[in-house]
C-alpha cells in the first residue's frame, strides 16, 4: 500500500512497449486513488525514442498526481508513420480498457509529445477516431513539410484539427533552429480558428530537444538546461487540471488569518 507499481506490456498489433508507472493506494491519499494519466511519447525523428523524453517527464508528472505511461512505439526507416500512429492509438485504447486496474478516470488522459513524439500525440488529438482528453506538445513537428526531413510521410496536423481536438498546451522556443517556429504557430493558429482551448508558451532561448531543461535531462551539456523553458511542466500541470479537475478537498486553505487565530 502507498508504492509505486513499475510493469510493462506489449500493445496493438506492433507489440510495442508501454511502460506503467501508477501510484499504489494509501489509507492517507484517500482522494488520489482514482487519478487522471499522461501518455508521454518521447521524441527522436521517428528513427529512435529518446530516453531523455520518456521516463524523467513521467515521473516529473507521477509526482504531481498523475498516472504515467511511456510508449516505445515504432520507429526506423522501416516503420511508416502508420505504424508509429497505430502504436499510439492501441496505447492510449489499453489505458483506457484498464482503467480500473491503473487506478485513473479513463476520461481523464492527456497525450504529452516532444518533437516528432509532439506530432504523434498531436495526430492522436486530431486525426484519431478516439482522442485523448487533453494534448500537451513540445516543439513538435506539426506541418507535413517535417516529413522528408524525418524521412517519413507525416501527417499535417494543423489540416486536421477539428472543434472535436482536445484542449491543447504548447511550448517551444525562439531558438529552435531545427523545428521552425512556425510548426507551433500553424498548430495554434488552426486551434483558435476551430475555438479549440488552448495555452501556449514560447520562449526565447532553447534549443530543439530540451526535454525538462533541467540538469539531470541535459547529458551534461549547459546548452540544454534553459530555466525558463523549466517551466513548462509546471505550468502544463496547472493547464490540465483546470481542464480535468483537480483533486476533492474539505475546508477552508489557511490564510494570514487563520494562522494568527490559531496562534491566538
Amino acid at each position: 500500500m502507498g508504492g509505486m507499481l513499475v510493469y510493462s506490456r506489449s500493445v496493438g498489433d506492433n507489440d510495442a512497449t508501454l511502460t506503467c508507472y501508477v501510484q499504489d493506494t494509501s489509507d492517507e491519499m484517500p482522494t488520489a486513488d482514482v487519478r487522471p494519466a499522461v501518455l508521454v511519447l518521447p521524441g527522436g525523428g521517428y528513427h529512435f525514442t529518446s530516453d531523455r523524453e520518456a521516463e524523467p517527464v513521467a515521473l516529473a508528472y507521477l509526482a504531481e498526481g498523475f498516472n504515467a505511461f511511456v510508449l516505445r512505439y515504432a520507429v526506423g526507416p522501416e516503420s511508416p508513420f502508420e505504424m508509429s500512429f497505430d502504436d499510439a492509438k492501441a496505447a492510449l485504447t489499453w489505458i483506457r480498457g484498464n482503467a480500473a486496474e491503473l487506478r485513473i478516470d479513463p476520461g481523464k488522459v492527456a497525450a504529452v509529445g516532444f518533437s516528432a513524439g509532439g506530432h504523434l500525440a498531436a495526430s492522436l488529438a486530431t486525426a484519431a477516431e478516439d482522442k485523448p482528453d487533453a494534448l500537451v506538445v513540445g516543439y513538435a513537428v506539426t506541418l507535413a513539410e517535417g516529413g522528408p526531413g524525418m524521412g517519413k510521410e507525416i501527417l499535417d496536423v494543423p489540416s486536421h484539427v477539428t472543434p472535436a481536438t482536445p484542449p491543447t498546451f504548447v511550448f517551444s522556443t525562439c531558438g529552435d533552429t531545427l523545428v521552425p517556429i512556425r510548426h507551433s504557430i500553424a498548430l495554434l493558429d488552426a486551434l483558435a480558428a476551430h475555438g479549440v482551448p488552448f495555452e501556449s508558451h514560447i520562449y526565447v532561448l532553447g534549443l530543439h530537444g530540451l526535454s525538462l531543461a533541467k540538469p539531470h535531462t541535459a547529458s551534461g551539456h549547459a546548452v540544454r538546461v534553459e530555466p525558463a523553458v523549466a517551466q513548462w511542466l509546471a505550468d502544463s500541470v496547472r493547464f490540465l487540471f483546470t481542464v480535468f479537475g483537480d483533486f476533492a478537498t474539505e475546508g477552508e486553505p489557511e490564510t494570514l488569518r487563520t494562522l494568527l487565530d490559531r496562534r491566538g
